[in-house]
């Protein structure tokens, strides 16, 4: 990051972008998915922290949403990362707090993850925004 001045005279800051990904889900596939590997499908892409008892992996909505939030921060980070499903955690909004995206192994490159998830009927629309770490 780092701050500019706009034409106003007002100081700005900017930041430094290292990715940019979307997805789309069809939550009937998901669903499909989930029927054939009940348990093998949230296993592999489902981080710990996403596999505690208040979320619902059994859930094609609550899969579909993570699948496309983590296929996105995929785009968003490759090819500086090749991550896996397990190296980042969604959680969705709570407690007026936006939706937020960790990722776990340490890089000097990722800095502030941002994610904005859609859904409207049977698909799941994900968008990540990664910025370069200032550290």
């Amino acid at each position: 990051m780092y701050d500019v001045v706009d034409i106003q005279g007002a100081v700005v800051t900017l930041m430094t972008i290292l990715g940019h990904g979307v997805d789309v889900v069809f939550v009937p596939r998901i669903a499909a998915l989930l029927k054939r590997f009940p348990q093998r499908l949230p296993a592999k892409i489902l981080s710990p922290e996403e596999t505690t008892d208040e979320h619902r992996p059994e859930d094609p909505q609550f899969i579909a949403v993570r699948w496309a939030v983590k296929e996105a921060a995929y785009k968003a980070v490759y090819p500086y990362h090749r991550p896996t499903w397990k190296d980042f955690s969604y959680r969705s909004l709570r407690e007026n707090r936006k939706p937020e995206l960790r990722f776990h192994p340490s890089s000097s490159r990722v800095g502030n993850i941002h994610v904005s998830v859609s859904h409207d009927g049977d698909y799941v629309f994900a968008s990540v925004i990664v910025e370069v770490s200032t550290e």
